[in-house]
């Protein structure tokens, strides 16, 4: 009789439970906590702060047993902790919080918003694949003639991190992209050669920017130029997508994320890239990138920079 009469408890809570529900209200409260929830975990999940998630888990268990055991002085400091927790996570998380609230804002993540609830949302969606196709393809192209002519390039895809800092450094232009247009820029003796482009949507918006080298010296062949560990360097510190035609050897390469991959035809690159900016419509290219996503869960470029060479070609000269 106790366990049925148990079953028939739990049963009139949950009755009671349901009769409270209110299907609008309820329904799109869960649904937003579950968005905020995952947006959180997949941010700390692509970031170091995985690292620091873990450490506050076994913070949390050795909590629970300090209250288990009644360890009263610890009990005492990890109260103290605790009431200032959403104060230490704001100051421990901010780099990933901010990296939150920028994919938000960007562009890129209003028109995946659209399509499911805005009006005309398919249209806008479509329309920024094509520009950003085209965008691509004319990179693609004027990167294969600068290898073919042994013309040095370094050029910057802006993702969701905004890369203002970076822009100050160079000459705004804010022009429409084509191969010839990037060509021009880093032509020989030009004034903005020297430096990188950064792209920013579909548009050429600035050249001749000063980039960060990687801090990490010791893990970079010592036979990769200036380009290649800047283009290292800007992928450690952003989400950005970094192309490098080698001025000694012509090769292409592609920095994403400290890693190099090397020696890429434009195709190869022109493939990458399509995969990254493109909003998803088929199936086909979402499996494509999560298959991307989870070779990058396994390895750990926190400790050694990647250099991934897709031909098994000689390492680049220091270019300048």
């Amino acid at each position: 009789m106790t366990v049925w009469s148990d079953l028939s408890t739990l049963f009139s809570r949950v009755i009671s439970v349901f009769s409270t529900y209110d299907w609008l209200s309820d329904t799109l409260d869960i649904l937003l906590l579950t968005l905020i929830v995952y947006s959180l975990l997949k941010v700390i999940r692509d970031s170091r702060a995985l690292t620091i998630a873990k450490g506050l888990v076994i913070f949390i268990v050795a909590y629970v047993i300090v209250l288990l055991l009644d360890m009263k002085s610890s009990i005492f400091l990890f109260r103290k902790l605790i009431d200032n927790i959403l104060v230490l996570l704001a100051v421990i998380f901010a780099p990933e919080l901010r990296k939150l609230l920028e994919k938000l804002g960007t562009s890129r993540s209003y028109l995946k918003f659209s399509s499911l609830f805005g009006k005309n949302g398919s249209a806008k969606v479509i329309q920024y694949n094509e520009e950003m196709s085209r965008c691509i393809n004319s990179v693609c192209k004027a990167a294969q003639e600068m290898s073919d002519e042994r013309i040095g390039a370094l050029i910057i895809f802006e993702r969701a991190m905004p890369l203002g800092e970076i822009i100050d450094t160079g000459t705004v232009i804010d022009a429409r992209i084509s191969s010839q247009v990037i060509q021009n820029v880093f032509f020989p003796k030009s004034p903005l050669h020297d430096g990188a482009a950064v792209i920013r949507n579909d548009r050429l918006y600035s050249a001749g920017c000063i980039l960060p080298l990687t801090s990490r010296h010791n893990d970079v062949s010592k036979k990769l130029g200036t380009r290649h560990r800047a283009a290292i360097g800007m992928s450690e510190q952003s989400d950005a997508y970094v192309l490098v035609v080698s001025e000694e050897t012509g090769s292409i390469s592609l920095a994403e994320g400290g890693r190099l991959h090397r020696n890429l035809s434009d195709g190869e690159v022109r493939e990458m890239l399509l995969d990254v900016f493109l909003i998803d419509i088929d199936e086909e290219r979402e499996e494509k990138r999560k298959n991307r996503k989870n070779r990058k869960q396994n390895d750990e470029p926190e400790e050694t920079i990647e250099v991934i060479d897709h031909r098994g070609g000689e390492p680049d000269g220091d270019d300048e």
